[in-house]
């Protein structure tokens, strides 16, 4: 689908909006999308973040996002959704892990920013330098104190990313606590799923009202003209990453993907060439 022809179907966007009670209400009254429709639509933004990926390296944009949300909101399966289908050496998933002794002494920010975008890069961050607003303060990994020096201190650094030509995009994903809850139990009965529930999440679960406080906090202080925070309800999963990622398209100025007219070239002849019959060793076939 032609860029102009999506917008123009699915409305404008790019606004801010707030995480209100009208727009979570909304976002709940409608059926959850069927996986047919699902496919559909992510097929034809999977072909448009190959246009967006092909426009970055031609044009050496610079590109950061940044996901941060609740637990189970489906920060993980969004990000996989986008990169599945680009390429990776163009669209580069950052997912730290805790700091260590030295990065302690660091600048806060200053693991971070060893992995910003260069020229014809898509950065993804799964959780952030946000990390210091959201679960060090709730977790007690930080004082008050060095988190709201944090809050003071961002913007500023933010306004130096964007003044430097990276285009930053923060996205917060919403999902409401029954909703949490559900997916929560789900990952505790679902081997394939038993990974993602940390002991972190377990210890964080009963602060719901922490983070929300947490959060406001946060929209507060940094939410910016150079770097606003979009919010995306994600109870529906489906919805949500498609919504998610055309946005993501509405934000970067990239230039449809040119038709291209292309016939596989005539295969070479044997020229005299059989299977050696080497003893390879081969998979087994249960399926």
């Amino acid at each position: 689908m032609a860029k102009k022809k999506r917008d123009k179907e699915h409305g404008a966007e790019g606004q801010a909006r707030p995480a209100g009670a009208q727009q979570e209400e909304e976002a709940g009254s409608r059926p959850k999308m069927k996986r047919k429709e699902y496919e559909r639509e992510m097929r034809l933004l999977h072909g448009e973040l190959v246009a967006m990926q092909e426009w970055v390296k031609e044009s050496g944009a610079k590109i950061c996002l940044v996901f941060e949300g609740r637990d189970t909101a489906g920060k993980g399966g969004t990000i996989k959704r986008i990169t599945e289908r680009v390429s990776p050496r163009v669209f580069r998933v950052v997912a730290l892990p805790a700091p260590t002794e030295r990065e302690k002494s660091q600048m806060y920010i200053q693991r971070y920013m060893a992995h910003f975008p260069a020229a014809g890069e898509v950065v993804i961050f799964d959780r952030s330098w946000y990390n210091r607003a959201g679960v060090e303060p709730v977790m007690g990994f930080c004082t008050p104190e060095q988190s709201e020096r944090f809050l003071g201190l961002v913007p500023g650094a933010e306004k130096a990313m964007t003044d430097s030509g990276i285009v930053l995009l923060k996205y917060w994903l919403e999902v409401g606590p029954d909703e949490q809850t559900r997916r929560l139990e789900s990952r505790i009965h679902d081997p394939r799923k038993i990974w993602k529930l940390s002991d972190m999440d377990l210890k964080s679960y009963s602060r719901w009202y922490d983070y929300s406080r947490a959060r406001d906090a946060m929209f507060a202080a940094t939410d910016t003209a150079w770097a606003p925070w979009y919010v995306a309800h994600t109870d529906d999963k489906k919805r949500g990453r498609l919504n998610i990622i055309h946005h993501l398209l509405s934000q970067v100025p990239y230039k449809p993907f040119p038709d291209r007219d292309i016939t596989l070239p005539r295969r070479q002849r044997p020229g005299g060439y059989t299977e050696p019959g080497l003893p390879l060793r081969y998979i087994p076939t249960p399926f």
